[in-house]
Order: structure tokens, then sequence, then C-alpha cells
């Protein structure tokens, strides 16, 4: 039996296409505005503590290549009912992950990087686990690649440090997170 199936090939394009066009200007017509500001931030956030523009956009890059690579996946029906168990399991954790970040900029004295940096790297794990087979090697990399350095610990610290310009991109990420927490969007 011939093993060709236009649909698999239209799923590969798709994530060829996504790999191809993660810029800023096709991110502002896919993500909405909140998601938009709150990546922005942590892009500025990045630059700021790696010292590297490029870097900072390789990060950011790589992780909204990540998002609309599972979505292409969701809105494919590629994903089984074990995987997407472990994307709600996932969205679950994020969102928690959203409401601890915020929590620790508002409540003096309970950050706790080593808290964050866990649930980011348990975030990672369940990524992992739900796009698995459906993902190239190279997508996996980006994954570890997105989620070790936002939980790098050095790096929470000085997000949530006293010193500037981190407090004010702490600052507006948690906004920004408040009101995609609020609209369910996380």
């Amino acid at each position: 039996m011939d093993a060709f199936s236009t649909k698999s090939l239209v799923l590969q394009a798709q994530k060829k296409l996504v790999s191809k066009m993660a810029s800023k200007a096709v991110v502002a017509v896919l993500i909405d505005d909140t998601s938009s500001e709150v990546l922005d931030e942590l892009y500025r956030a990045t630059k700021e503590f790696t010292r590297s523009r490029k870097e900072a956009q390789k990060v950011v890059k790589n992780l909204v290549k990540v998002v609309l690579k599972v979505g292409v996946l969701l809105r494919g029906g590629q994903l089984g009912s074990e995987e997407l168990a472990l994307l709600q399991r996932l969205r679950r954790r994020a969102r928690s992950l959203a409401m601890t970040a915020v929590s620790f900029h508002q409540v003096d004295f309970t950050f706790d990087r080593r808290v964050l940096a866990a649930a980011l790297l348990e975030c990672r794990d369940l990524l992992h686990q739900a796009v698995g087979p459906h993902l190239t090697a190279k997508s996996h990399g980006r994954i570890n690649h997105v989620f070790s350095h936002f939980a790098d610990c050095d790096f929470l610290a000085a997000l949530y440090g006293p010193a500037e310009p981190y407090c004010s991109h702490l600052g507006r990420i948690c906004e920004g997170l408040g009101k995609m927490l609020d609209e369910g969007s996380i």
C-alpha cells in the first residue's frame, strides 16, 4: 500500500511554513495584543539579561514557533486523546504558573525562583510528552531552549530583583498575565 497522504503532506507544509514565518509581523496577526505585549516584555528582559539581541530574538522566536506548531497539530486533529489530556494538564499547569508568577510579583518577600523553575520544567516535560512523535528533534530542541532560558534561576532572580529595568519589565509581564488570566486565555 502506498504511504502517501495529502493530509500528512499538508500538515508538514504547515509546520514548515510556521518555522519560516515566525516573524513579528506574523505573530501580530496570529496572537492577541496582550500575549504580544507579554512576549515583547519577555524579549526585552531576555535581551537585558543575556546582553544579546540575537539570543533574545532566538528565544522568543523559538517560543512562537513551538506555540504555532502545537496550534497546527491541534487544528489538524493530529493529537490523540492521551496527548490532548496532556495538553489540558499543561494548560492547567501553565495557568497555575502564571498565577504564581503574578502572586510573587504582587506580594513582597514571597518570590522563590526554585518554585518557578520547577513549574517551568514541569511544563516543558508535559509539552514534550504531548507532542512527542509529532515534532522533529529540532522542534524539541527549541522547546528545551525556551524552557531552559526562562527556568534559569539567575534569570528569574534578576527578573524578580529590585533593579531596573527588570522591575518595569516584570510589572508589565505580570500585568499582561493578569489580564490573560482574567480573560481565560491562559
